[in-house]
């Protein structure tokens, strides 16, 4: 039975400056041809931008008018949008909404060609296939997707939607942030899309919630925040995530590791190293965590925990666990901390945490101390000994009462491996440090780095120039590469 009913009714060197002085010359002229007069300076030559350059780019900066943030745009697309809008309330007169949220996208849209048709007849508008074709697609993204967002999640180029209002969408590319072309008809147009997108994973946001994370079908990250908190209208976030899994090896060779950093991760994931992955918002730690994944054995359990389910492991035995907040009457929270509790119970080999920033942490140490070896887990910070402060801090905040002494002491015996991410200010994402932590002396936990890079230069377009360097150190954790067979390659890498 078709979905689709008919209603009656219609509605709308620098280079040095000076000559060289050359060696006596046998017959000479007089007058000291064999010395070539002094030249004027030269212009300095760079690879890089001048002075004169970056000031110039800080004057055009503070020029810059506040209107190129606006994303109503024309062309092909804002014209198809503009038919919609006068197309959609018509349509939505013909459907019968209810039966048409049962249909996938494919039969819907065979559904709505021939009453698309018989629209724009009524409304005396001519178009050709491309445009009827590209008015069916933004048509059922309205109905049964995201709306406007749709095309964006489509493009695999990009990385991060970022919605500021219904006016203003930006996208990154490849590192880098750009206005996006599309836009929503209101502010009510675009709290439905968000409604839409968290209500599918059981949680609401409105005015008394006006916070929520989320997640889409593929596993990429939402966040939501609407008035009163946003001060320019509902905004959303999406972290997207690469539809085809991505490995060490391709990480290597894109340049953000060493062959040898690709080929020490590997054997410190395959030998169940304890590992903790720092950086930024946006470096990376995530994907990281998805690579090293590869590494574990398909016959271990693997437990993974997370505020919203993003991990994407590569494994056959994964159980993903995920929190929940409070309700309307602030009860019937789970935390972090209380999935690490109870995973402790459901007998996992390794225990994956998404990211620690709070008292988690003291029971994610408890874990890899009690034969949870090859646990990992990720967390904000700018550095690998940064990492370590961060990780006392935590435990510090949770009710346990320790001395900072045996909390370092605790860090120190669970933690084998620091990898930093960063994300650079041209836009690559870089593995920075690869650290070992070996022990305590005194109060203090002793680290050794294994790989650095260093920047050298930078291009003319802005690409920074780096080198993946190895400290050529015998690794403190090769006695538990050796267990696994890997002691061999594990040392020749690290060298």
């Amino acid at each position: 039975m078709s979905a689709f009913g008919r209603r009656g009714g219609m509605g709308g060197g620098r280079a040095s400056g000076f000559g060289s002085a050359r060696p006596v010359q046998p017959g000479a002229v007089e007058g000291g041809a064999q010395f070539p007069p002094i030249d004027a300076p030269a212009e300095p030559e760079t690879d890089g931008a001048s002075p004169r350059d970056a000031m110039e780019r800080l004057a055009a900066r503070v020029a810059a008018s506040a209107e190129a943030g606006n994303s109503r745009g024309d062309g092909f697309e804002a014209s198809v949008h503009k038919i919609k809008e006068q197309v959609l309330p018509r349509l939505l007169e013909r459907v019968d909404a209810e039966a048409a949220a049962t249909l996938s996208k494919e039969e819907l849209a065979e559904e709505f060609r021939p009453i698309i048709g018989e629209v724009l007849a009524e409304l005396r508008i001519t178009l050709n296939r491309r445009e009827q074709y590209a008015l069916e697609k933004v048509l059922v993204d309205e109905l049964l997707g995201l709306g406007p967002l749709e095309e964006l999640l489509s493009d695999p180029l990009i990385t991060d939607i970022m919605v500021n209002g219904p006016e203003q969408t930006y996208v990154e590319r490849k590192g880098k942030l750009e206005l996006a072309n599309v836009q929503f008809r209101d502010e009510e147009h675009l709290f439905q899309i968000a409604q839409r997108i968290v209500s599918k994973v059981g949680r609401r946001v409105d005015q008394t919630t006006p916070l929520a994370d989320a997640r889409l079908q593929d596993g990429s990250r939402v966040n939501v925040i609407v008035p009163p908190l946003s001060l320019r209208g509902t905004a959303i976030s999406i972290r997207k995530f690469s539809a085809k899994p991505i490995t060490l090896d391709m990480m290597a060779n894109g340049g953000s590791m060493s062959n040898a950093m690709a080929t020490a991760l590997k054997i410190a994931g395959a030998s169940r190293f304890n590992i903790v992955i720092s950086g930024g918002t946006g470096s990376g730690k995530t994907t990281m965590l998805n690579a090293l994944s590869k590494m574990i054995d398909p016959g271990e359990r693997v437990i993974t925990i997370e505020d919203a389910a993003e991990l994407r492991l590569q494994q056959p035995h994964w159980l993903p666990l995920e929190t929940r907040p409070a309700n309307l009457e602030g009860h019937g929270a789970i935390t972090i901390r209380d999935l690490v509790v109870n995973a402790l119970r459901m007998r996992p080999d390794r225990i994956i945490l998404g990211e620690i920033r709070g008292p988690e942490c003291f029971d994610m140490l408890a874990a890899m101390n009690t034969g949870h070896d090859g646990s990992m887990c990720t967390l904000h910070s700018n550095s690998p000994r940064e990492a370590l402060a961060r990780m006392e801090n935590m435990v510090m905040m949770s009710d346990i009462k320790v001395p900072k002494e045996a909390i370092s002491r605790q860090i120190a015996d669970s933690v084998d491996l620091i990898i930093q991410v960063k994300r650079l200010r041209d836009g690559s994402r870089r593995i920075t440090n690869i650290t070992e932590v070996i022990g305590m002396e005194g109060p203090v936990i002793v680290t050794q780095e294994l790989f650095k890079f260093e920047y050298l230069d930078e291009t003319s377009d802005g690409k920074i120039i780096g080198e993946y360097r190895s400290a050529g150190l015998r690794p403190y954790t090769l006695e538990k590469a050796k267990q696994f067979g890997f002691d061999q390659p594990y040392l020749e890498s690290c060298l």
